[in-house]
């Protein structure tokens, strides 16, 4: 399976202006720029969308998780906090909370961590990665 995504820049890196877009659609020619990235400009930037898909990725493998240990979720959400240091992407911050009944919290926290350190994304960053975990 291979996805894509593409980007189009137009000027400088300060004063220029960017799209991007996904294969899905979901995104088309949509707007990041200088300010929307380091500032706060309207539009979206590449850390923003690491964190939508660090979320998205962790939350389905931990629901796959759950599933196949017997539990149903019956919500979960998740977000994530990216931090850029000094010109790199330096962690990513998970903060999870689930509903689902009869799961405790010892095996809840094993499956939270497992999800943590196996969605593929997690895979593909090469940062710290930190989890704060609560059951509903």
């Amino acid at each position: 399976m291979k996805r894509t995504a593409s980007a189009n820049w137009q000027g400088t890196g300060k004063e220029g202006k960017g799209t991007v877009s996904t294969q899905s659609g979901v995104l088309s020619n949509t707007a990041y720029s200088y300010k929307s990235r380091f500032e706060e400009g309207i539009g979206t930037n590449p850390e923003e969308l690491i964190g939508a898909a660090h979320a998205g990725c962790y939350t389905m493998k931990l629901s796959f998780l759950l599933s196949g240990a017997g539990f149903t979720p019956e919500n979960i959400d998740t977000k994530a906090t990216i931090t850029l240091d000094n010109g790199a992407v330096t962690s990513s911050h998970l903060e999870v909370t689930v509903k689902a009944a009869g799961l405790e919290k010892d095996k809840f926290a094993e499956l939270a961590e497992d999800a943590k350190n196996n969605c593929p994304i997690s895979k593909l960053l090469n940062a710290e990665i930190t989890l704060d975990a609560k059951l509903a």
